[in-house]
This record gives C-alpha cells, structure tokens and sequence, in this order.
C-alpha cells in the first residue's frame, strides 16, 4: 500500500474564496486607478477563470474585447504594472482580514501537522499572496509550515499544465504515488492528475459546473464537525467532514485502481 506523505494544496478557491471577492475587485480597483474602462462582474469574471494566472487572465480578456490595447507598444509593460497594483490591493484586503480560509481547512492543516504529514503549496498565484493570506488567517509562522511553496512564474507552463506540480514534488524528493492534491477547478485538477496525483476537489461558486470525474471525491468544502459538508461523488464512509484518516482512505483507495 502507497503510504500518504504529504499533502499538496491549491490556493486561491482551496484555502480560500479569494476569486470573487478578492482578485476580481482588486484587478478592478487597478483599471480604475490606472484610468481604464475595464470592469470585471461576477460573471465576466467567471468566464476569465478559465484562464489560469492573472496576467494572462488580462490579455485574454483584451483578445476578446479590447484588441487594439495589445496593439501598444506598451501593452506587456501595462499588464505587469497592472498585476502588481493589482497585487497591492489584494494584500491590503487580506491585511484587513476581509478573506477568511473556508471551512475544514485550519482543522485539517492542524491534523497533518499533528501526524507529521508533510504540506506544500502549487498554485499560480504569487509568492506574496499566498503568504499574505497564510499570515493573515493563521499566524506569522505559518508559511513555515510548508515545505515547499510553488507559487507565481516559477515555472513557465501554468495549470492545466502539470509543472507546478512536478515543480513541487521534485523539490519534495517525493514520489506522486506518496502524495495527494487539493483543488478546486477543472484546470487545477487537470494539472494535479498529469502530475499522477491522486486529488480531491472542493467546489465553489465558479466551478460547480466543471468535470470533476477523474477526482478521488469531490465535495462542498471539508467541513467541520458541527457542519458537514456536501459530498458531491464519492464516499465518506460515514464522516460528516473531510479528515487524514479520510484523506488516507481515498489516497490507498485511488492507488488499488
């Protein structure tokens, strides 16, 4: 049997709900500030999701409905800047304490630090945020916590890409049978699986609707004791919330296939 090592976690929709409420009106706040037309609504936003990291997400949505900005000789220049003011008003939101982890996620932290399973991070996001957000929900030392942190363009590839991934177990020294994932996309679950990792996926508001089938169980979030979650496929085997022993389970259950 693959013994379960570490645990790899997605950021943004995974620890916490920092897309709609936090990105979207922090790169709203940069187009404002930097005297552009551009507004991102909850649903326009949606659609954007489906391109993974932020500069990105802005010249797809330039392709789409403003082409003549890419035709700037400074339009690369305008997007970084516009990613980095972006970036600062994001962190000042987490400063704030305005974005909360969602449910289950400081329970189940706690309980692998407990049995000395290892933790790391892989998402597009930057380096910045994710220890902003980590700070500011559960302590100074915690970013300590994770061994490896792969974060913004420290590969080229973002998800659905796998190399974060591959990036993350190579500095593990781990195996992917060793490991399991945690996401909350299509894209995210896409790049953890060509990865060979065995993932469970938490849904939000902009994913309910992706193919979650080639996850070990996909669910609502993962719960608290006093409030189940929701498991969407797969089997709790009679947990009202999603625990290592679970997490275990469905690691060993994933790799008898």
């Amino acid at each position: 049997m693959k013994k379960l090592q570490a645990l790899i976690f997605d950021v943004d929709g995974t620890l916490a709900d920092t897309e709609r409420d936090g990105h979207r009106p922090a790169f709203n706040a940069a187009f404002a500030a930097a005297g552009l037309p551009w507004r991102w609504d909850e649903k326009l936003y949606g659609e954007l999701l489906a391109v993974t990291g932020g500069k990105e997400r802005m010249r797809y949505f330039c392709q789409r409905s403003d082409p003549d900005f890419l035709r700037r000789a400074d339009a690369d220049a305008v997007i970084r800047d516009l990613h980095a003011a972006k970036t600062e008003h994001y962190l000042a939101m987490l400063d704030r304490g305005e974005i909360p982890l969602r449910p289950g996620v400081a329970r189940l932290l706690g309980e692998a630090r407990a049995a000395g399973v290892r933790l790391a991070i892989a998402t597009t996001t930057t380096p910045e945020n994710v220890t902003r957000l980590l700070r500011s929900t559960l302590g100074a030392d915690s970013p300590s916590w994770f061994e490896v942190i792969g974060a913004g363009d420290v590969v080229a590839a973002k998800k659905p890409a796998a190399d974060i991934y591959h990036w993350v177990l190579q500095r593990l020294q781990l195996p992917a049978a060793g490991c399991l994932a945690l996401e909350d996309s299509a894209n995210g679950l896409i790049a953890a699986r060509g990865a060979g990792l065995a993932t469970v996926v938490t849904d939000n508001d902009y994913t309910l609707d992706h193919d979650f089938a080639a996850a070990c169980s996909h669910l609502s979030d993962l719960g608290e004791p006093h409030s189940p979650c929701r498991i969407r496929r797969g089997d709790m085997h009679g947990g009202a919330c999603v625990d290592l022993d679970l997490l275990r389970r469905w690691h060993a259950d994933y790799h008898k296939q």
